[in-house]
């Protein structure tokens, strides 16, 4: 057994390698369609992908997002979108292994079809129930609505990159009714029913040695930290923290 801590952006990181390696987008890349939905995790598996396609051209990942949330202090709109969004080009589409740049989720939804991928990042995730679910800001649901559009109507498969930061307490069946009440201000909430992917997933897939949470939080930079402990083979389990080393000091993310 082995234990480590990971920050929020080694998590990201480690995610976004897993992804990478992912059977349902290795089999989408050059075959279909991968369209990776713009957010803050999804820019770390945006930048993995690319690098693997050899097209990491152009893209910024401090751009990749629509609606972030950020501390008080800093200013934001009420959508939870910051006010200058000039800089950003758009989702990452890549279609018979091309990345299509300045494309969205919106341009190719309509082509979609059965084998192809959307990979779409979500705000609360319930561990046990392996559920998660968006915070919804546009009016019109915006590119989780959309998405659905596609994983409902033609069965394209949805995979949600998400950090086991956003874990939750409860049950989602009685949170959403909730926070969604005509009565109630702020962002709605929509559960996705599609495949969540955390950092503990991510180990299972890069090296097949298993992974328990155990403790979390920190400071100093900690924050937001989570601690796992891995089991499994000696192989495996060197394999994964050898891979793990590597990203341990991945900087805090920066806009």
């Amino acid at each position: 057994m082995a234990q480590i801590v990971l920050t929020p952006a080694a998590g990201k990181r480690l995610i976004a390698k897993a992804m990478a390696a992912h059977p349902n987008v290795q089999s989408a890349l050059y075959s279909g369609m991968v369209v990776i939905v713009a957010g803050t995790t999804n820019g770390y598996v945006a930048e993995e992908i690319l690098a693997l396609l050899g097209q990491s051209n152009g893209f910024n990942r401090k751009c990749f997002y629509r609606g972030i949330v950020l501390p008080p202090a800093q200013l934001m709109s009420e959508t939870g979108r910051r006010p200058d969004e000039s800089e950003f080009l758009g989702d990452v589409v890549i279609a018979q292994g091309k990345w299509l740049k300045g494309k969205t989720i919106y341009d190719v939804i309509d082509e979609m079809k059965q084998g192809d991928v959307i990979l779409k990042g979500a705000n609360a995730l319930d561990v046990l129930g392996k559920r998660a679910a968006v915070l919804i800001g546009h009016p019109e649901g915006g590119t989780a609505v959309t998405a659905l559009r596609a994983v409902i109507g033609k069965r394209v498969r949805l995979i949600i990159p998400i950090g086991l930061e956003k874990r939750i307490f409860g049950n989602l069946d009685e949170i959403v009714p909730r926070i969604n009440a005509s009565e109630t201000s702020g962002p709605r909430i929509l559960p996705l029913p599609g495949e969540v992917f955390t950092e503990i997933d991510a180990i299972s897939l890069l090296s097949g040695a298993a992974c328990d949470l155990v403790a979390g939080g920190g400071v100093g930079g900690a924050e937001g930290a989570i601690w796992l402990n891995i089991s499994g083979e000696v192989g495996k389990v060197k394999h994964i923290i050898d891979l793990i080393n590597l990203i341990l000091n991945e900087p805090p993310f920066e806009l």
